[in-house]
């Protein structure tokens, strides 16, 4: 920002001595527009030095994907937008075979396990009784009577969502891919953190009779927010971040419009 082109500095009106117009050394006072000297980079200094800039659901060391940001006014979006409650959609990678310490792949080892027996037809059915498990969760926690016009509104409308805080919420789980010993899931969620994810995934390997670890955890949507809305590391210029505003301001105002 302070690289950016600045506003021109003010002017004001200063009387000047100059020549005046019959000669003879005589000096006259004129009238002339000069700078303010406080509106000088070198005297004013940086024009921004602090920017407040706030965290959305946060990412840990381990996973990627979306990470929103809020700067300036959009921090109160952010709280606005956090209290709609919005699906966050994951693509979690995950590995028959093994579990360490902390359900990643990376972790210290703890036990290898036959994997040859599991089936995509068996890891499904475990993904629907996980899914049904939690939807009747979600009806719980958004207390809405499921008898009355206003939830089969919501349900239509896709709005059936905690009135609050939750334990997390997997609203839908499919498998992507499924190529023995490895699998892909995609996860859409509520309330979750990485490392409840990280553990699903080895909670599903032991439903298997096997063990998992998660090889990856990647968070493709974040709300109204998606993977083509996000900025690249080389992107992160004053430009790019204008127009990513600019782009997502309908998007956000439309979907508070809607929610709250």
């Amino acid at each position: 920002l302070n690289a950016a082109p600045g506003r021109a500095p003010r002017q004001r009106v200063r009387f000047l001595p100059a020549p005046a117009p019959g000669g003879g050394g005589a000096v006259e006072l004129v009238a002339a527009r000069v700078p303010v000297l406080a509106d000088h980079p070198l005297v004013r200094g940086p024009r921004f030095k602090k920017l407040k800039i706030g965290a959305g659901h946060r990412l840990d060391v381990k996973a990627s994907g979306v990470f929103v940001l809020g700067i300036g006014h959009g921090n109160k979006l952010l709280t606005d937008l956090y209290n709609c409650h919005l699906t966050k959609v994951y693509i979690v990678g995950g590995l028959f075979g093994k579990a360490t310490d902390d359900f990643s792949d990376t972790g210290n080892l703890v036990e290898k396990t036959t994997f040859d027996h599991i089936t995509r037809e068996k890891l499904e059915r475990i993904l629907a009784v996980i899914q049904g498990t939690n939807q009747k969760a979600l009806l719980m926690y958004s207390n809405i009577d499921m008898k009355t016009q206003e939830a089969y509104e919501l349900a239509v409308k896709g709005l059936i969502r905690p009135m609050g805080k939750s334990p997390p919420i997997i609203t839908v789980v499919r498998c992507l891919q499924f190529a023995l010993p490895e699998f892909q899931l995609e996860i859409h969620c509520l309330h979750e953190t990485q490392q409840y994810l990280r553990k699903m995934v080895h909670e599903i390997g032991l439903e298997l009779k096997s063990s998992a670890v998660c090889t990856q955890v990647r968070r493709i949507r974040d709300g109204v927010f998606t993977v083509d809305d996000a900025l690249l590391r080389t992107q992160w210029n004053l430009q790019s971040i204008q127009e990513a505003i600019r782009n997502c301001q309908l998007k956000v105002e439309t979907e508070l419009e809607k929610t709250l």
